[in-house]
């Protein structure tokens, strides 16, 4: 699919002309608060019909002062790395230092702190800040905040993803869209999102959907034999059996981008119907080998990492503005959710919302 160069430049134009006749949203500058999003046409599209564009690692300094400024960039997907070993305390967040915390994050307690408070804070303190945001701008865009756990859970140092659950609950409060809502009665995620689909940008707008993912110091740990995804879709089995999957307060995804049905992987069956939401390369999903449609038409969230790789590859931080839409309209026709890159100085492009497909 990819090197059919002359459906794709059709399919690129058709999209940026949406885009440009107001179709697609496109909200503020860097100064601006990217909260008050204009409706996409058609008016209250389905979050899974729709393609936006996210930042990874916001949280480090070198991309935003401060993570209230990652919050007003528009973008619809912001990510954090989250440590939990027990040679440090709390949940931290940090690239590269497991025993303390390095990022934007300030802890501010209201609006009127934000950018004023010392940061390297954890966890704990970016859920602050984006609750102090989200006071600040109530009707906000709906914004995936795709967690990392670079070392995975530590349920027996008090981390695990029950007490994930009662930080978020604490912080972000009814600022999160929770699994228990998506399912709406329904016996797992996947028969929900298979009958109803996800909510529309309207009724999820004042709203944060939290991935989470293995990271890659968990995934390079012989010892670890139990890995995010698979802990914490069982957490969310476990508490829909007990009947309190409202409990529940993130999304597992499915890691790796896969062709056929990637939660093949997980020998208990049992789990795979937690997964709603899958994450892996964009130029393997682009390649042409993996039938992105099938996570279209079953309205499954699609995060596309690594978007500038795709050939051909484009800068990872500075493109034009031109290639960065380019990219993402072609990644939208290739039915991603999210185009996921590190275009920080270009926040008319992380407010980008396309159809998907």
């Amino acid at each position: 699919m990819v090197g059919r160069r002359g459906a794709g430049g059709l399919l690129v134009g058709a999209l940026v002309s949406w885009a440009v006749l107001g179709g697609a949203v496109s909200s503020g500058a860097a100064g601006d608060s990217g909260a008050d999003e204009p409706a996409p046409g058609p008016a209250d599209s389905a979050y899974s019909a729709t393609t936006g564009v996210g930042v990874h690692n916001a949280y480090e300094k070198g991309k935003y002062p401060y993570f209230a400024d990652a919050l007003d960039s528009g973008a619809g997907m912001l990510e954090l790395d989250v440590w939990t070993n027990v040679f440090g305390s709390g949940w931290r967040v940090s690239h590269s230092n497991p025993l303390g915390n390095d990022n934007n994050c300030e802890n501010a307690q209201n609006p009127g702190e934000l950018r004023t408070k010392p940061r390297n804070q954890s966890l704990a303190g970016c859920l602050q800040d984006m609750r102090s945001w989200h006071d600040a701008h109530p009707g906000h865009r709906p914004v995936l905040l795709k967690v990392e756990m670079k070392d995975g859970f530590q349920a027996r140092g008090g981390r695990g993803p029950a007490e994930l659950d009662a930080l978020l609950k604490s912080k972000l409060g009814d600022a999160v869209y929770r699994p228990g809502q998506l399912a709406g009665g329904h016996a797992t995620l996947d028969e929900a999102v298979r009958d109803k689909g996800w909510p529309g940008r309207a009724e999820l707008a004042g709203k944060f959907v939290v991935e989470l993912i293995p990271g890659t110091v968990e995934q390079g740990n012989p010892a670890d034999t139990l890995w995010t995804d698979r802990e914490y879709a069982t957490h969310l089995r476990d508490l829909a059996g007990r009947g309190r999957l409202g409990d529940a307060a993130a999304f597992p995804a499915v890691l790796g981008a896969e062709a056929g049905d990637p939660r093949g992987r997980y020998t208990d069956a049992t789990i795979r119907p937690w997964f709603v939401l899958f994450d892996g390369d964009a130029s393997a999903y682009a390649g042409g080998g993996i039938d992105t449609r099938w996570y279209a038409d079953r309205r499954y969230l699609v995060v596309m990492t690594d978007a500038h790789k795709v050939a051909p590859a484009i800068d990872g931080t500075h493109p034009t503005e031109a290639q960065a839409r380019e990219r993402v309209a072609l990644l939208a026709g290739r039915h991603a959710s999210i185009v996921s890159a590190d275009w920080t100085p270009l926040p008319d492009v992380l407010s980008m919302v396309l159809p998907r497909g």
